[in-house]
């Protein structure tokens, strides 16, 4: 570190308290008028109001996720927001007929009942974090969708998972996808921090070596985010716009480049090209997605570089503090302190909403507020976790972190 940056950032107990306050704002947006009496979370407003609609898998979990570190963290309310989501998750997206978890519910009932690798990534990360606290329905649901993710979606010849089912297991297409699968690495990391079982750290590791080291690697450290059957990549697809965009999605590399430095430490940092891709990866992003002319980076962009969306997402922002958190930690520079800290000013001057909580999700290429991809304020997922990763040791996942530091 250079005499002009002195000590980073996270070293200072301004910035760290600066850091909690923004977490505790986070959780108070998006617990007070979250809880559906009638089951699961609402999404929310702008103005934090619940919005009609219905109930996604990965909105479900995450939400767990985040107040089981909430509860461990020692927030009051939290374990109220644990048991509501915890129960939504058995008795309303799992299938008791088929098995597995449903998509999205309304009223109720099914409203996309497809089986998909994406939340059940989420579902093993949320039954991971509860079991640490001991929630009485963590060790069977963990159970449960490790099950689930060995029967009918993990491929051995592989090394990583399929994508997508009807309600009765019928697949739906050869479609393999990057997405899914890098939060379930994250997930897989979780479940072996919470069990001591190899397997889980062991397929983290396989996914990764697919996606990043053969795939990502070969492409100067772009991440393809769509794959044939095969795991031949398809740089033709064009699917969902939020979950699988055409072209590459340079917050994806930030968040690899955070769960290779994660998985090289949980995996005893043996496997040195983890830590080589984090580093190459982070850089990358920063060339190729970063606007210069606005600030931002780039949703998406084509295989020739060039933007394709322009729209500056909360989330890629949110996984590059997470990302040069990490790098601060295991290979610093003044580079990676240095984009630590213009991430968060970006977050502070252009994403955190002053008015109302939250942050915005979605910014022009200008950076006005626009809703082309998403209406109201989504999960705290991504915001909340940027606020605490930088505030806990590098050396696993948060709630891992949290625990070491109580004991």
């Amino acid at each position: 570190m250079s005499a002009k940056l002195g000590n980073g950032w996270q070293k200072r107990q301004f910035h760290r308290d600066w850091l909690a306050a923004e977490a505790v704002n986070l959780l108070d947006f998006f617990s007070l008028n979250a809880i559906d009496p009638a089951g699961g979370f609402y999404d929310l407003d702008r103005e934090g109001e619940p919005m009609e609609g219905p109930k996604a898998l990965h909105a479900t979990t995450r939400m767990v996720h985040c107040h089981v570190v909430g509860h461990l963290l020692g927030r009051p309310g939290s374990a109220e927001m644990i048991d509501h989501g915890m129960n939504f998750l058995k008795k309303g997206h799992r299938d008791d007929k088929f098995g597995g978890y449903m998509w999205s519910l309304e009223d109720g009932q099914p409203k996309d009942d497809t089986k998909q690798a994406y939340g059940h990534a989420f579902v093993l990360l949320a039954a991971s974090s509860a079991s640490l606290i001991g929630h009485p329905l963590a060790k069977e649901i963990l159970a449960d969708v490790s099950e689930v993710l060995d029967k009918r979606f993990w491929e051995e010849a592989n090394g990583a998972v399929s994508e997508e089912y009807q309600r009765d297991w019928s697949p739906i297409s050869g479609y393999r996808g990057q997405n899914s699968n890098m939060h379930l690495t994250e997930a897989l990391m979780a479940a072996y921090e919470a069990t001591g079982e190899r397997l889980y750290l062991t397929r983290a590791e396989r996914i990764a070596s697919l996606i990043i080291d053969k795939h990502a690697r070969s492409l100067g450290y772009r991440v393809a985010e769509h794959f044939k059957s095969d795991w031949s990549l398809d740089n033709t697809y064009s699917g969902n716009e939020m979950f699988r965009p055409s072209g590459s999605t340079p917050g994806h590399w930030l968040e690899w480049a955070r769960l290779c430095l994660q998985l090289w430490v949980l995996g005893g940092k043996k496997l040195d090209w983890l830590k080589d891709a984090a580093v190459a990866l982070f850089k990358t992003s920063i060339d190729l997605g970063w606007d210069k002319a606005y600030g931002g980076f780039f949703y998406t962009l084509d295989w020739d570089n060039n933007p394709k969306r322009r729209e500056k997402l909360w989330w890629p922002i949110s996984e590059g503090i997470g990302a040069a958190a990490f790098l601060n930690a295991h290979a610093p520079s003044d580079f990676h302190e240095e984009w630590y800290r213009k991430l968060w000013d970006f977050a502070a001057s252009n994403l955190i909403d002053q008015d109302f909580g939250g942050w915005m999700p979605e910014l022009s290429e200008d950076l006005q507020p626009t809703d082309e991809l998403f209406i109201g304020k989504p999960d705290i997922y991504h915001a909340f976790q940027a606020c605490l990763i930088p505030l806990f040791p590098a050396e696993g996942s948060l709630t891992a972190m949290i625990m070491e530091e109580n004991k």
